[in-house]
């Protein structure tokens, strides 16, 4: 499991990101806390960092690494 703050705002953004993120992580293997300040997504799995960033940058978002 990885998690990463996002530029994520709200749920039409996660509606946005969705297709991205599927195609990278999988269905049903991610998930964003919008309640959470920093906005986290959580990514269950095998997607790697890289292709997380790039899917969510393609969706017009930002995602750094939680550590």
């Amino acid at each position: 499991m990885k998690k990463y703050k996002t530029t994520i705002k709200c749920d039409a953004c996660v509606a946005k990101v969705t297709p991205y993120l599927n195609e990278s992580a999988g269905e049903g293997n991610w998930q964003v806390d919008l309640k959470n300040p920093q906005r986290v997504l959580t990514v269950h799995g095998e997607a790697s960092e890289k292709a997380v960033k790039d899917a969510l940058e393609k969706a017009g978002y930002k995602a750094e690494p939680l550590g």
